[in-house]
């Protein structure tokens, strides 16, 4: 009889270390706000470890990144009725953002947007980096830093530091880059992204981030409804392979004027104007009015439908509005939500394209013992 009890014990102690060792694998696995799960961004990616990062505030508004390509991977921010309502696109893997070639709310460099035939000249010596999009580098070519695991260090729960040594050579780019983006999640809701860059041979920088907004919580849905207001007096047109002509124009006159609040979708379509035809839609750079004064409003676009306000704040001299015209279906992210033409758009704080070839623009150029600083903020509300 005694053996017996001895027995029972025995299973109910199995029992127990079972139930605390499941209690234990449920914690591990708890989901984010968003629905995200630690272990399905944890792999290896060329012997670099890649994982998920999550900042709350004391709103309760939540920020998750990966460092596989300095990602932010979600934002949940409350609706009017104070719903947390997801307003990024983007996946719920590892495997699905290595699989498919893709930007969704990655950190761009080294330079952000496009080069002219994927050249640049440093200090009299012509560089040839990859052409990438109608014989250009754009985002600095197919590797850029969206394909890029950097080295995360979580300092405290509402700030996140990534850091990546961008090598000489790497991309075609000339001087080992030192790049550190910091990212804070405020606790008046907003997303500030610090980024700074050492090099030790002159080369170019231009570092953005690359989130697709979607305010209305829901990626089924475009953003043709949204109202959008840019505080530009002008912008940078392109020709029909997407690349700056060299000109500044007003916009005043043209479906390019944002500088009072305007409904997205309104003007669009109107292919009759040329640069609509060309970015099939809105895919140009803004010359800011903000004298890169980081507390000048740069940009706005707001949700009727949620209430949700998105601001955008930078010390850049130009905005990179992009309307997501190529956006085709083929992408299935978060929630089952199939990315469709117009279902989000991207507001990347910039120097203009190709300022690497005109000279007469705000130089994007680095030298040893300088440093390249860049601010960007993100900053959600609620209006109406």
């Amino acid at each position: 009889m005694k053996k017996f009890y001895q027995i029972v014990l025995l299973l109910a102690v199995i029992a127990a270390v079972g139930c605390t060792n499941k209690q234990q694998e449920t914690q591990t696995e708890q989901t984010t706000l968003s629905g995200l799960k630690k272990s399905d961004f944890q792999s290896s990616l060329n012997g670099d470890s890649t994982d998920l990062y999550v900042l709350t505030n004391a709103n309760g508004v939540e920020v998750a990144i990966t460092n596989y390509g300095g990602r932010i991977v979600s934002v949940m921010v409350p609706d009017r009725e104070g719903n947390m309502k997801d307003v990024v696109l983007g996946f719920d893997n590892i495997d699905d953002y290595t699989a498919t070639d893709n930007n969704f709310g990655a950190t761009i460099g080294r330079y952000g947007n496009r080069i002219a035939n994927g050249k640049i000249t440093v200090e009299g010596v012509e560089y040839q980096l990859p052409q990438n999009n109608f014989g250009h580098t754009l985002h600095g070519g197919p590797e850029g830093f969206d394909k890029k695991v950097f080295n995360a260090n979580q300092l405290n729960d509402q700030t996140l530091e990534l850091t990546y040594l961008s090598a000489d050579g790497e991309a075609g780019f000339p001087g080992n880059l030192n790049v550190k983006v910091t990212m804070t999640l405020t606790d008046d809701n907003a997303i500030d992204i610090q980024y700074e860059a050492e090099t030790d041979k002159e080369t170019v920088v231009n570092l953005t981030n690359h989130s697709y907004f979607n305010l209305s919580g829901d990626a089924n849905n475009t953003i043709l409804n949204d109202v959008l207001t840019i505080n530009a007096d002008q912008f940078t047109p392109v020709d029909d392979t997407f690349m700056t002509t060299g000109d500044i124009l007003s916009v005043e006159g043209t479906p390019m004027d944002f500088r009072s609040p305007y409904v997205i979708g309104e003007r669009i379509d109107n292919y009759e104007y040329e640069q609509l035809k060309f970015g099939d839609g809105y895919d140009h750079n803004w010359v800011l009015n903000t004298g890169s004064n980081i507390s000048q409003l740069a940009a706005s676009v707001h949700s009727s439908a949620t209430g949700i306000l998105l601001e955008v704040f930078t010390t850049e001299p130009g905005l990179q509005v992009y309307t997501g015209n190529f956006l085709n279906g083929t992408d299935t992210g978060k929630y089952g939500a199939v990315y469709n033409k117009r279902n989000a758009i991207c507001l990347e704080t910039q120097k203009y394209p190709d300022s690497p070839n005109k000279p007469e623009w705000p130089s994007p150029y680095l030298k040893p013992g300088e440093k390249y600083t860049s601010r960007c903020i993100y900053k959600f509300s609620l209006k109406g």
